[in-house]
């Protein structure tokens, strides 16, 4: 049977750290937790499951607080959980059952992260394969019978496990931090927490975070050498800030440069916003329209779903189109509930 060493950092925990520790820990056959600088009951939590309990000081980055999680394990396979995570009755017994039957070659397990979408995280699926478990030490293999090379890639497996992630908080504030203290020392953001910052900013970020970032993402936004998608992102941060700030010159200008394409949801639902606010539904109800049904969104799934389709409602109600405010209702509620 395969060996499975638990790793998670955690800080101020102290809510959620034994739910997940219960639904795991008959699961596992070590459980490393590295506490970040906990100020609440997390380490004394922790220590009712493992002996294996360290302390790394906090330097705003995940990935080297989980790399020193991953250096202190010693079992075949690495499990990488966050303490919101949940493994129902249902999903253990396929993870026991995975134990049970994994085969060696396999060197990176995805299982699905559900119930994404009731708490306001930053991605735009309710349930998607995340890779979870990890093999420790990765052989490396010969390949092709002639001009033979190593292979590089790992050995993926998808399983049909699905986690429920379960937050008792929202931590978008704690990230744009992070991705501020980034921007202040000068370093690139990759394309990826390119991404993440804008959607952080966009599906969480309060009009004071949108501020103090408007100036890198306009700066994006004019920069010659942004790639198209990034150049897509950093417009709809822009527009956003612009329109709730009241500059709305700026705001519509680079609005333009969203819709002079194919469009994009998260531009037309702010034009839509701007609009509403004046009272002028009828120019509000088309940006609104564009939003839910011409264009797609980037970054907030919301801005081209449930949010303009409920805009639209308000809009026809406030036209006495009593009939068409009723439609879009409807609409906005069985989207919401897919």
């Amino acid at each position: 049977m395969t060996t499975i060493s638990l790793c998670m950092i955690v800080k101020n925990e102290e809510k959620v750290l034994a739910r997940c520790l219960d639904s795991l820990q008959d699961l596992m056959d070590e459980i490393i937790i590295v506490d970040t600088g906990s100020a609440d009951q997390t380490r004394e939590i922790a220590l009712k499951y493992t002996d294996k309990v360290y302390d790394f000081k906090w330097i705003d980055d995940f990935s080297a607080a989980r790399n020193f999680a991953f250096s202190k394990a010693s079992c075949e396979y690495i499990y990488s959980a966050d303490a919101d995570e949940v493994l129902n009755e249902e999903n253990r017994e396929k993870f026991r059952f995975l134990k049970e039957t994994l085969v060696p070659d396999v060197e990176i397990v995805q299982m699905y992260y559900g119930n994404q979408l009731s708490h306001g995280t930053v991605y735009n699926f309710d349930r998607e394969l995340r890779p979870k478990l990890f093999k420790r030490l990765r052989n490396f293999w010969w390949i092709e019978p002639v001009h033979e090379t190593v292979r590089l890639l790992p050995v993926v497996f998808d399983s049909e496990i699905e986690i429920t992630h379960q937050p008792h908080e929202n931590h978008a504030g704690r990230d744009i931090r992070i991705f501020e203290g980034m921007i202040q020392k000068g370093e690139r953001l990759s394309e990826r927490l390119f991404t993440m910052y804008a959607k952080e900013l966009l599906l969480s970020g309060n009009e004071e975070q949108l501020r103090r970032a408007e100036d890198y993402f306009t700066q994006e936004a004019d920069g010659g050498d942004t790639a198209p998608e990034q150049m897509k992102e950093a417009l709809c941060v822009v527009v956003r800030s612009a329109r709730l700030r009241g500059e709305y010159l700026k705001m519509y200008r680079y609005a333009m440069k969203g819709v002079a394409d194919e469009g994009i949801s998260e531009v037309c639902f702010e034009l839509g916003e701007y609009y509403f606010l004046k009272e002028d539904y009828m120019e509000a109800s088309i940006w609104y329209y564009n939003a839910a049904f011409e264009t797609s969104s980037i970054l907030n799934i919301h801005m081209g779903g449930d949010l303009p389709l409920r805009r639209l409602s308000e809009c026809y109600e406030a036209l006495g189109g009593t009939e068409q405010a009723e439609e879009y209702r409807k609409a906005a509620e069985e989207w919401t509930a897919e």
